[in-house]
């Protein structure tokens, strides 16, 4: 299957954000599903299962200036085998003048899968952005499928990180990745908001400031998605809370 989803957010002039443009196919569909004053709160539905082995699925994501986005997902995201086998992909593209929040719930390697997800972030000189990025090493009681992350962020044109990581049975494992830990997961936070190495509050979490400040990267490992979110959220940055009155398929005029 191929499939694109595509999220223009702009500045409505009275100091909120408005979508000039949502699009998706099956399965990804993006949906509304908050206003939080300055920012617009986007979620991606799935539309079917996935990605399956064969999958060729893009997002295309353009934040102008002044404007504030923020992207989840619903569910975590199963990435899982085809038959006969074949990889799948995952390609993001990201467009920033304002600032982005990209806060999706992890992906799963189920055993046999062959995934990869590739981002690329351009953010424009004085943009913000916040970037999750978490993997969890197959469901409960089954051995994980190969699974990779390969992420690139520039700022004002310069490549401010370049993090590759891949877990599974053909990828090493030892300390120098996740350790035999379950769960691993990357925060980015360019801006205002970068943490310091004195914020961490997890024993499995690290702060690695970019030279490209301010920026840093917050690393961590743990035995499950729970306490892999809490040791990226251990640090004292705003993730941005889920509007409690978001409702899917509701848009909100601002």
């Amino acid at each position: 299957m191929r499939a694109e989803a595509r999220l223009v957010a702009e500045a409505n002039g009275r100091g909120g954000t408005r979508l000039a443009t949502v699009y998706g196919e099956p399965p990804l569909l993006p949906r509304r599903t908050g206003n939080g004053g300055d920012h617009v709160e986007v979620h991606l539905v799935g539309g079917a299962a996935g990605p399956l082995g064969g999958d060729d699925l893009r997002i295309h994501l353009d934040v102008g200036p002044g404007a504030h986005l923020v992207v989840r997902t619903v569910a975590a995201s199963l990435a899982q085998p085809s038959h006969p086998p074949a990889p799948s992909t995952l390609t993001i593209t990201a467009t920033v003048r304002g600032s982005l929040a990209w806060l999706p719930e992890p992906t799963v390697a189920v055993a046999g899968c062959d995934h990869e997800t590739t981002s690329i972030v351009d953010l424009a000189d004085g943009a913000e952005l916040m970037w999750r990025e978490e993997l969890i090493a197959g469901r409960h009681g089954e051995r994980p499928g190969d699974l990779t992350t390969r992420t690139t962020v520039r700022y004002a044109g310069c490549t401010i990180l370049r993090h590759d990581l891949a877990i599974g049975a053909h990828h090493d494992a030892g300390p120098a990745t996740i350790g035999g830990a379950r769960a691993v997961g990357t925060l980015l936070v360019v801006g205002r908001r970068a943490p310091t190495e004195s914020e961490v509050r997890s024993a499995t979490a690290a702060v690695m400031p970019l030279a490209q400040g301010p920026a840093a990267l917050v690393s961590a490992t743990a035995p499950d998605a729970t306490r892999l979110r809490e040791a990226l959220d251990g640090v004292t940055v705003n993730t941005r809370t889920h509007d409690p009155n978001a409702k899917p398929d509701i848009c909100r005029k601002n």
